[in-house]
Order: structure tokens, then C-alpha cells, then sequence
């Protein structure tokens, strides 16, 4: 195996074991709703997941921007810099229910266990935000290790705390919400330790006056800016994708939430290959290395379509299997085989977008990724309302896949300004 790979494996491993560890919570989440005895419960998870993952994605430059701006100024061994990344992305971190609820519009015993869920997962946010800078800074110092134990930590804390509060002690909905909230400070917690642990000789490098200076916040919101627009585009297409789902039935939405597992299942799996390239090429850009750039976007991608080859794969001999683990509701089964063709086509469609923006990232060219994801978008919504009167859900995921395909192939093409910045 050539170093290379190496170097892309030693940082893709530990972040696709912390990332798996995410859709595995959001699996059991489900699993433990879809065994209450109603739709509705699946329903709501999908629909409070949603609104939170609205909060949450509005600042996702919380961990992008920093991700790429820290491995740039690692690779210049600009270590003053380094530090005030951390600090300057931390600082900045520091009525969503009812208006996304009316957008939405479940059923009202969805919306019902909806809100229950939300008034009691929000005390979490400010932890997650604050998560989101100091994972983002750990990757961007090639160290994606440390996030791996957070997540691990943190998760298995809010699955097993979830079950007890819902099994041991008959709490329902409110015990997943309660079991999320206590893990992400518990998350929290042991990053802060881990940071000063192993990172506490930069404190030299702490410069007070070039943290919040004009120029330094310019240039943080200006990058992000780019970012910021860009998850708002892929928060509408999520939002309407549930919204749409909610519109057929309840039935409809559970089919949708459950098949939309796999989809985040595989995501989480190439973020890990996205993180590294936000890593290497971020560090051979800050470096000036233009070789060690073109190999590490070539090997990403034999990286990438070895991983989506292999999920494409699994998806076609045990995707059944999977679904029967989430419910044991006859109906909503029969009806999510009826859609489970569509999941075929996640792992190649989706590949090159992924794998391109942890690139992009890394080069802090995020021009080009608002750019791939409004064209995305566009032509998520042209096919939704071309295709779903026709053929009803089947035109929502249709629409959902060449959204995914779209986005690639714009990177791809944007892809020879990279080095240019």
C-alpha cells in the first residue's frame, strides 16, 4: 500500500468510527420509537431530527471553515495562527420549532411528540455548536483520533442512557430526547480535557490581540459566508424531502425516515474519506506542495468509488434485512420494499460529491461548493414538481438521487480554480 494511503487511512479510519457512530445513534433512536407501537413515533424523530439538523447545519461552518483555515495554517507551521483559529471558531459558536412545525405540517400526534422532543433536546445545542469548532480544528491538525473517542464516548453514553430512561423507566419520546442531551455535554466535556491534555504546549503561541482583531473575523465570516449559503441549500432540500414525505401519510414518512438511514449510514462513512481530504489537501496547500495535492485527490478517489462499489453491494443483499431491524410494523415494511430500489443508487451518485468537498474544504475554495449545491438544488426542485405528480414518491427520490449526481459533476468541472486560490 503506498504511503499515501496510508496517510489518507490513518486519518479516514478514526473519523469514519467516530462518524458511524452518529447514524448508528440515529438507528437505535428509530429502532427504539419503531417498536412503541406507532408511526407516529418514527415520525416525530424524523421530524424533530429535522429541526434540529436545521439549527445545527446553519452552522456548519463552524467545523468546515475551521477544518480547512487550521490545516492550511498547520502546513505554513504557522502555529500562532493555529491557535487562533481554535479560539476565534469557539468564541463565534458561543421561534425555529413552531414556524418549521407550520412549514412541515405532520399529522397532529406527530407534531405532538415532536414538540416534546424539541423543548427538551434544545438545552443541548449550545454544547453541539461548540463541538462542532473544536472537532473541526482536530482535523484540521491531522488529528481525526481524538474526535473518534468524543463521538464514541458520547454516543454510546446517550444509547445507553436512552434506553434506560425509555425501557427502565417508561419515558418514551421524552427519554431519547433526555438521553441525546446529557451526551452531547458529556461529548463535550471530554474534548475539553483531551484538548488541554495533548495540545497545551500552543499555549505560547496564544496571541490575545489577533483573535477577534477586524481582518482575522473579515476573513473567518467572508470564508464561511460561501459555506453558510450553502447549508442553507442543503437544508431546504432536507427540510422539503421530510416535509414532502409528511404530505403523503405517516406510513409514508416512516418509509422515508427509515430508508434515509442508509443514506446517512453511507454519508458518515465518506465523510471520513472528506475529512481527510479537508486534512492533506489543506496541508499540502498551506505547504505549497502541488504533487502531494494531485496524488492525495487521486487516491481519495479510488478510495471513494472502492467504498461506494462495496455499499452498493450490501445495499443490494441485505437492505431488506436492515429495514426489519427498524420496525416490525407489516405495513410500513411492505411499503418500504416498495421504495428500497432507490437506495441502490446512493453509494455512485453520491460518492463525488462527498469526496470533492472535503477537497474543496481543505482549500478553503468554498465558492465552488455553494456553486455545486445551489445547481443541486435546482434541480432537486425542477424534478419534484415534474415528477411527483406523475409518480409520487417514487419522483421524490428520483429527484433526491440526481440531486446528489449534480453536485459532483459541478465540482469536478469547478476543480482546475482549486489550486489557483
Amino acid at each position: 500500500m503506498n504511503w499515501r494511503d496510508k496517510q489518507i487511512l490513518s486519518i479516514a479510519l478514526p473519523s469514519i468510527v467516530s462518524n458511524i457512530t452518529v447514524p448508528l445513534l440515529g438507528l437505535v433512536d428509530v429502532a427504539i420509537t419503531g417498536h412503541l407501537g406507532s408511526a407516529a413515533y418514527i415520525g416525530a424523530i424524523a421530524v424533530g431530527g429535522m429541526l434540529f439538523n436545521i439549527i445545527y447545519w446553519m452552522f456548519a461552518f463552524l467545523r468546515m471553515g475551521t477544518s480547512g483555515m487550521t490545516a492550511q495554517a498547520f502546513g505554513a507551521r504557522n502555529f500562532p495562527e493555529v491557535v487562533s483559529v481554535l479560539l476565534r471558531a469557539v468564541l463565534v459558536s458561543v421561534p425555529v420549532r413552531n414556524l418549521s412545525l407550520s412549514i412541515i405540517m405532520p399529522s397532529e400526534e406527530v407534531a405532538a411528540y415532536t414538540r416534546v422532543y424539541f423543548n427538551i433536546c434544545i438545552w443541548g445545542a449550545p454544547a453541539a455548536l461548540a463541538l462542532f469548532a473544536l472537532t473541526g480544528w482536530y482535523v484540521g491538525m491531522q488529528n481525526s483520533k481524538i474526535p473518534m473517542a468524543v463521538a464514541i464516548i458520547q454516543n454510546v453514553a446517550n444509547i445507553v442512557i436512552s434506553f434506560v430512561l425509555v425501557y427502565g423507566l417508561g419515558m418514551k419520546i421524552e427519554g431519547v430526547a433526555m438521553g441525546t442531551v446529557i451526551a452531547q455535554y458529556i461529548g463535550l466535556l471530554v474534548a475539553v480535557v483531551l484538548l488541554f491534555k495533548y495540545y497545551s504546549r500552543l499555549r505560547k503561541y496564544l496571541c490575545r490581540q489577533s483573535i477577534l482583531t477586524r481582518e482575522a473575523l473579515l476573513k473567518f465570516f467572508l470564508l464561511n459566508k460561501d459555506i453558510f449559503f450553502r447549508t442553507c441549500c442543503l437544508i431546504l432540500v432536507h427540510f422539503f424531502f421530510i416535509a414532502a414525505g409528511a404530505k403523503q401519510g405517516d406510513k409514508e414518512l416512516a418509509v422515508n425516515t427509515m430508508l434515509m438511514q442508509l443514506f446517512t449510514l453511507y454519508s458518515y462513512i465518506m465523510d471520513g474519506f472528506a475529512f481527510a481530504g479537508e486534512a492533506m489537501v489543506g496541508k499540502a496547500i498551506g505547504g505549497k506542495m502541488r504533487g502531494i495535492y494531485d496524488e492525495t485527490v487521486r487516491r481519495l478517489f479510488r478510495w471513494g468509488w472502492g467504498v461506494a462499489a462495496l455499499f452498493t453491494l450490501a445495499y443490494l443483499l441485505f437492505g431488506r434485512a436492515f429495514l426489519s431491524l427498524l420496525t416490525n410494523d407489516a405495513a410500513v415494511l411492505d411499503t418500504a420494499h416498495v421504495y428500497q430500489p432507490w437506495t441502490l443508487l446512493f453509494p455512485l451518485c453520491g460518492m463525488a460529491a462527498f469526496i470533492w468537498d472535503g477537497i474543496y474544504i481543505g482549500a478553503t475554495a468554498t465558492k465552488g461548493m455553494l456553486i455545486s449545491m445551489a445547481s443541486g438544488m435546482v434541480v432537486f426542485f425542477l424534478l419534484y414538481f415534474i415528477l411527483v405528480p406523475w409518480l409520487g414518491n417514487h419522483g421524490l427520490w428520483i429527484a433526491f438521487v440526481v440531486y446528489l449526481a449534480t453536485r459532483g459533476i459541478c465540482q469536478a468541472f469547478m476543480r482546475k480554480k482549486i489550486w489557483g486560490r
